[in-house]
Parts: structure tokens; C-alpha cells; sequence
């Protein structure tokens, strides 16, 4: 059995950062998307992200970001990563990055939910299902939330990926009550015939259409892991895990043994800083979600990089408080082009840097083959056997 390497992992999963088309994106038909491209272009050249610039982010991309060179000599190691599971969800990512792929695509719905599922949310909840069709979700609550607030309507809708979210407004259909209906729901689409990935519930408040404002109550009711993740492989081991913002949804909890909310991406930062004082063997796994469920999804280019610098400024802190035998990943779950056409995820390429204080060396981690290279260097470096996904990089990190 070889030496633990590292005493702490912290991963972060900036959500929804991409790094330019997968090579399969035609299938999905993001050919030309480019998240971080796209974000530098917005900027015209005034995109400032100093401390993720000397980790290698531009090392690792094919072009530069408008006004972002490439390094010299990075602090420690960049590359990217390419998904092979079907779809192109969080859900999908993160599993994938766990050692569990989605290989079957998940039910989808681009004319809206079958008659039959609506029939039984408005049976369990005795409110009637409107909206029912793929939506931006901002843009069907400005237009159906007065109506909501008037009857007490659900508002049921998707997206490009295989999700069911509904919207309620909290003075009208309470927290408890939403929660219960998106349990109700998650009951009723974990297959044989629809087999979803996440149910969202997706509170929000405000006076009317031009005052509604989503609250930081969102849930996400995700399907069950269908098989054992790095995450389990660790806990059953004895080594610590921690889960901050969605991951312990994404999981449904297993193999998370702390876990903490998120607000926003500045509460989820500062979440990370707590755990960075804990004195724990084990693995730290992180998302911020601002980046896209604020930004991406909205199509707003200058909200997500104004998010990504106020990002790097917090990251100043954390590189700061490394210890020499931590180390550092970060990395993405899928892409979300704000500067691209529709509202949904887009299939790219993933950035992956990694860096410790010890690092003597720096480099090129390519282009690895799938996300499920992540978790094996996690369970390589705390010498646990797991999943047969994927490629431990832990051996190249000098």
C-alpha cells in the first residue's frame, strides 16, 4: 500500500464553467460553445481572474481568454476533462466525477410532462399543473406568478435536461408544502417508464411580475445514486468527507458525513474556509451554483464573470491557507454558455487544475478521458479501492 500523499482534499465544481466544445457537442448541438471564451469576449478584455490565471486555467484551453494570458510557469497543474456520460446535467457530472457515469439517458420532456404525471401531482397536491413545458425559470414565473398568487396553481416546467422543477411562491404555497410536493414527485419518476434526474423545488417571493425574485429555498430531490460513488468507497474506509452547496442533494446524502448549504457562492466560500480550519483526514467536495443557476441559464455574460471574479478574489484566501499536504482541485460539472444561443447546459470540455504548496514541479494534466479521473485520484490518494472508472492523476501531481 503506497503513502498517503495528501491529509486533505478540497475539490470545488465551479458550476457550469466550461471550457469549450466536447468533442461530441454536435450530438447535443453546442458545436462553437465556449463558456469561459464566450464570458471573456463579454468583458472585452477586462475579465480580471489573477489567481485562477497562475493556476493554468488559459494553460489548459486550445485559445486565450480575451485579456487572460497564459502563464509562464503555472503554480501547479491544468488540464481538461471530457464527459462520457449521456447527458449533460449536474447530476451526470458530478456522479461521473464520483465513478459513477450515466450511461442511459435519462427521461426528458421537450412537449412537457405526460398526462399521466400531471395527473398525479394534481391529484396528490389539489392544486391544478400550469406552464408544463421546457422554460427559462425566471421567465415562466414572471409570467404565470400573479396567476399563481390569484388560484394557487402549481407551476410545473423543464429544461433541455431531465429535470421536473416547480415553482411556488412562498406567501402562497409554503416552504413544507412544496417540499412535500417535489418528494411526491421524486416518488413517481425514479422509473420503470420515466426516470428523472433532479425534482426542483424552486421557491420564490415579490409583490408581482416585475418584483419576483427566486429565494436560496431551492431544493433539489435528486435520483438515488444508482450504484456505490467514490464517496461511499471513502466513508467506508474511514476517511472523512464533507459535502458544501448541492453535492449533498446531488448524492441524496450517501457517502456525505458533514454537509453544509449554500446561500450563494460567497456563503458557500465561506463554508469552505470553516472546513479549511477543521482538522480532518479526508476529502472536501464543493459547488457553487451561482455561476449557473444565476448566470448561465439567464444568458447574462457579465453577471457570470463578475461571478467568477468575485470568485478568484476569495480564492486569494484559500490558496493562502493551504497547508503543504493539502491539495487543491478545481474543476466544472458541464459548461452553460451565457453567450450562447437557447437557456440549457452545453456540452464542453471541463477545466481541471491542481495544486498543493509542496509541488515542486508543474505541467499539463491533458486532456483526460473521462470526469471519473478525478474521484480515482481522490481514492488513490487515500489508497481506496472503488470504482473502475477513470484514471488516477495523483502520480503526476510533483
Amino acid at each position: 500500500m503506497s503513502e498517503q500523499k495528501y491529509k486533505r482534499i478540497f475539490g470545488i465544481v465551479l458550476d457550469s464553467v466550461g471550457t469549450g466544445e466536447a468533442p461530441d457537442a454536435a450530438n447535443y448541438g453546442d458545436e462553437g460553445s465556449d463558456t469561459l471564451g464566450h464570458v471573456g469576449e463579454a468583458y472585452e478584455g477586462k475579465l480580471e481572474i489573477p489567481n485562477l490565471q497562475k493556476l493554468g486555467l488559459v494553460n489548459l484551453r486550445d485559445k486565450e481568454i480575451m485579456g487572460v494570458a497564459a502563464v509562464e510557469q503555472p503554480l501547479g497543474y491544468y488540464g481538461k476533462m471530457k464527459e462520457i456520460s449521456a447527458g449533460k446535467d449536474s447530476m451526470d457530472g458530478h456522479w461521473e466525477m464520483m465513478g459513477l457515469p450515466v450511461m442511459k439517458p435519462l427521461s426528458t420532456f421537450p412537449n412537457g410532462f405526460p398526462e399521466s404525471i400531471v395527473k398525479q401531482l394534481e391529484d396528490f397536491s389539489g392544486r391544478k399543473v400550469i406552464g408544463n413545458r421546457p422554460e427559462s425559470g425566471t421567465k415562466i414565473i414572471a409570467e404565470l406568478g400573479e396567476q399563481q398568487m390569484q388560484t394557487g396553481d402549481l407551476i410545473v416546467y423543464t429544461s433541455g435536461d431531465s429535470v421536473l422543477q416547480i415553482a411556488a411562491h412562498e406567501d402562497i404555497i409554503p416552504l413544507e408544502e412544496l417540499y412535500r410536493i417535489c418528494e411526491f414527485a421524486r416518488s413517481i419518476v425514479n422509473g420503470p417508464e420515466y426516470t428523472v434526474g433532479r425534482v426542483i423545488a424552486r421557491p420564490y417571493v415579490g409583490p408581482d411580475k416585475d418584483h419576483f425574485v427566486r429565494t436560496a429555498n431551492r431544493h433539489d430531490f435528486t435520483l438515488k445514486p444508482t450504484g456505490k460513488t467514490d464517496l461511499d468507497y471513502l466513508v467506508e474506509n474511514g476517511v472523512h468527507t464533507v459535502g458544501i452547496g448541492k453535492i449533498n442533494d446531488i448524492f441524496s446524502g450517501q457517502g456525505i458525513e458533514e454537509g453544509y448549504h449554500n446561500e450563494s457562492n460567497m456563503d458557500g466560500m465561506d463554508h469552505l474556509d470553516h472546513v479549511m480550519e477543521e482538522d480532518f483526514t479526508g476529502f472536501c467536495f464543493m459547488n457553487l451554483v451561482d455561476f449557473d443557476a444565476m448566470y448561465g441559464h439567464r444568458r447574462n455574460p457579465i453577471g457570470f464573470g463578475q461571478a467568477l471574479m468575485d470568485f478568484d478574489q476569495r480564492l486569494a484566501k484559500v490558496l493562502a491557507n493551504l497547508k503543504d499536504d493539502d491539495l487543491l482541485l478545481i474543476t466544472a460539472d458541464h459548461g452553460n454558455d451565457p453567450g450562447f444561443k437557447g437557456s440549457d447546459h452545453t456540452r464542453e470540455m471541463v477545466p481541471l487544475l491542481a495544486y498543493s504548496p509542496s509541488m515542486k514541479e508543474s505541467g499539463s494534466l491533458g486532456l483526460r478521458s473521462t470526469f471519473a479521473d478525478f474521484g480515482q485520484t481522490v481514492l488513490a490518494n487515500f489508497n481506496v479501492a472503488g470504482n473502475d472508472e477513470g484514471q488516477s492523476f495523483l502520480a503526476d501531481l510533483k
